[in-house]
């Protein structure tokens, strides 16, 4: 991780930053956060900052962030693979398909043994069709699909081929299911846990989630936001 300040000229030219995102913000106020910083440490009126793929509020970790032309490279960094761990909670769903929703329907698990968690995981391993959540930022008519599903509004929202490398279960702590999966761009882990549950005669929802790699970044690498603050010129010695 970096140890001396970064400069204005810096930033112009392109950064590429890693920022482990805190719980409970959005990939936008990071975002926000950080070209507010830049702004004014740095004494600028404009600076152009972006991110390289949505966290969404509920998930902690990796979060690439450029600055400057390297913004340009956002397109690219998107398309690269990503990991991510966390845990699947059989027994219950939710319409958003994690906590950002109330338990809606319950599920019998007495059925479900270890052989079959395992062979079940290992049918989500490669090529497969994945119904993105009605509770995304995926655009359908020029609205998001949030919208409507916090309107109360049903519509159709069509599947769509991802890849996914590694799909590996920890079943210790029964019905909560640790995980780590290594997937292709847009793949929902919320609908993974979902359709999991799905395929056990359950049901199941996300209940953590922490993106842990995107291509050669690590979130072993990343910074918070305070972290990066203290890399910034002070405003004395501006």
């Amino acid at each position: 991780m970096r140890n001396k300040e970064f400069t204005l000229e810096e930033f112009k030219t392109g950064e590429i930053l890693l920022f482990d995102k805190p719980l409970n913000w959005t990939s936008f106020q990071v975002v926000n956060k950080v070209r507010w910083l830049i702004r004014k440490r740095c004494r600028i009126k404009k600076i152009k900052v972006g991110h390289a793929g949505t966290l969404d509020p509920l998930a902690t970790g990796l979060l690439i962030i450029c600055t400057g032309k390297f913004t340009k490279r956002i397109p690219e960094l998107q398309g690269q693979i990503k990991e991510y761990t966390g845990t699947i909670t059989l027994g219950s769903t939710t319409p958003s398909y994690d906590l950002e929703t109330e338990v809606d329907q319950t599920y019998p698990t007495e059925h479900i043994t270890e052989n079959l968690l395992q062979e079940t995981a290992k049918k989500f391993i490669g090529e497969i069709e994945q119904t993105p959540p009605v509770f995304s930022a995926l655009k359908k008519d020029g609205k998001r699909l949030y919208e409507y599903a916090r309107e109360g509004k049903e519509i159709e929202v069509k599947s769509r081929k991802v890849e996914i490398s590694e799909f590996q279960i920890d079943t210790e702590n029964f019905p909560e299911i640790k995980f780590r999966v290594v997937c292709s761009k847009g793949t929902y882990i919320r609908s993974l846990a979902h359709e999991f549950g799905q395929a056990l005669n359950s049901g199941a929802h996300l209940s953590e989630l922490r993106r842990t790699g995107i291509g050669k970044y690590s979130v072993e690498n990343a910074m918070s936001i305070d972290y990066f603050e203290n890399l910034l010129p002070s405003r004395e010695n501006n």
